[in-house]
């Protein structure tokens, strides 16, 4: 994933903050805007989390800060809800001018609530993701219940939300009064999932089964069983990130069932790592995978190493060479399991290395199932010595490497 930052101008015209996460070969298929949480930012670690995830399956993801939040500029206290659709449909038009509009609108809580109003006046939006969202925008003013009255006296009041100050004005609470009504709801027609928790202290369970009932097929429903408003808990966060991306592959027009054109061409990958760690986003033909490294060495352990990415395809090598040989001779094989280890020993006897060098081992071990003689055991070994991925480990590659400019 290669992520960007950019800015453009907001609702009321002050400059917003923006990333935008590109998938690793920087061609997304589609793209998508996320609007984050009341008072919250566009690096909170769920946005993170569920950016990246998109990102992986070729999906373009605009996470912006909403005006007098985060990184962008403007005064929260001038603010309100409309504001907010306003800033949402500025982040739509500056896709629209610099790639293409948005087919997915993710929204967490208030966010959520300001995706299901603005998707009502856009033909692009196909999928709409929600994220603890309340069924009414209204909803906020519990947050500062206990400053209404000055609010409604003075006109404005310092509130506290989530340990941070924030001032609050009159307008902001009439602005809310409009709500999200269950017609406009209705008269959504785009896909729509919708997550939250049951134990969600913030944004009630009820919430989700309003929108649930108010909202049209094609409609599911992600219990976030014990997960917090905020999914603070990374856990949560990459089970929803998985989720809603596999969810939104479904809806989009490019879908890769739908695509004419893959990301990268057919025998191709493509691997990028950003500063800040391992993690490593691939690309193989239309598929994302992750890479990483254990906790231990510095990684944060969300997918394989890259020796395992190696054992796993001269495993998946082996496992096809195997079946697709005993498919051919029609012997009964139900099911092949390939166990691979790499290690390293001391290359004492070996002739080519010299003493105190090492060598790369690997072990790979057979388990064949069904009912096969010990003659069509013994061949199925021989064949799987065979296979193209072992051949070419064996044969040691020439790799040829060469230096391009970025972005070429």
């Amino acid at each position: 994933m290669r992520s960007l930052r950019v800015e453009f101008r907001g609702g009321a015209g002050e400059t917003l903050a923006a990333r935008l996460d590109l998938p690793v070969d920087d061609a997304p298929r589609a793209y998508a805007i996320f609007a984050h949480c009341f008072t919250c930012s566009k690096n909170l670690n769920a946005v993170v989390h569920i950016s990246r995830s998109l990102a992986a399956r070729g999906i373009g993801v605009l996470r912006f800060d909403f005006t007098g939040l985060g990184e962008s500029e403007g005064e929260f206290s001038d603010t309100n809800f409309s504001s907010n659709i306003s800033d949402l449909l500025a982040a739509v038009a500056y896709l629209e001018a610099e790639h293409r509009g948005p087919e997915l609108f993710v929204g967490h809580s208030l966010g959520g609530a300001a995706v299901l109003r603005a998707a009502g006046e856009l033909e692009s939006i196909r999928a709409i993701a929600t994220i603890g969202a309340p069924a009414d925008p209204a909803h906020v003013q519990g947050l500062f219940t206990s400053s209404r009255e000055e609010i409604e006296r003075r006109g404005e009041a310092e509130v506290d939300i989530g340990g941070r100050p924030f001032r609050i004005k009159k307008q902001f609470l009439d602005d809310l009064a409009e709500g999200c009504t269950d017609e406009a709801l209705d008269a959504l027609r785009a896909a729509i999932m919708i997550c939250h928790s049951p134990v969600d202290r913030i944004v009630g369970i009820e919430n989700a089964e309003r929108i649930y009932r108010a909202t049209r097929h094609p409609k599911s429903f992600l219990s976030l069983d014990r997960a917090d408003h905020l999914l603070t808990d990374d856990r949560d966060a990459r089970y929803v990130a998985g989720v809603l991306a596999a969810w939104a592959d479904r809806y989009l027009t490019s879908s890769p069932e739908n695509a004419e054109l893959e990301p990268v061409g057919e025998g191709t990958v493509v691997a990028r790592t950003e500063a800040g760690g391992f993690r490593t986003d691939i690309r193989a033909g239309r598929h994302g995978l992750l890479a990483d490294e254990p906790t231990r060495v510095g990684g944060t352990d969300l997918g394989p190493t890259p020796y395992d990415l190696l054992l796993a395809g001269l495993g998946a090598c082996t496992s096809m060479t195997l079946r697709m040989y005993a498919d051919r001779k029609q012997w009964p094989l139900e099911a092949t399991r390939v166990r691979l280890t790499h290690t390293r020993e001391h290359a004492r006897d070996c002739e080519d290395c010299g003493d105190g060098k090492q060598i790369d081992v690997i072990d790979r071990r057979l388990e064949l199932e069904g009912p096969l003689d010990d003659a069509q055991r013994a061949r199925l070994i021989e064949i799987a010595e065979r296979c193209p991925v072992h051949r070419t480990l064996e044969r040691g590659p020439k790799i040829r490497t060469e230096m391009l400019e970025a972005g070429e």
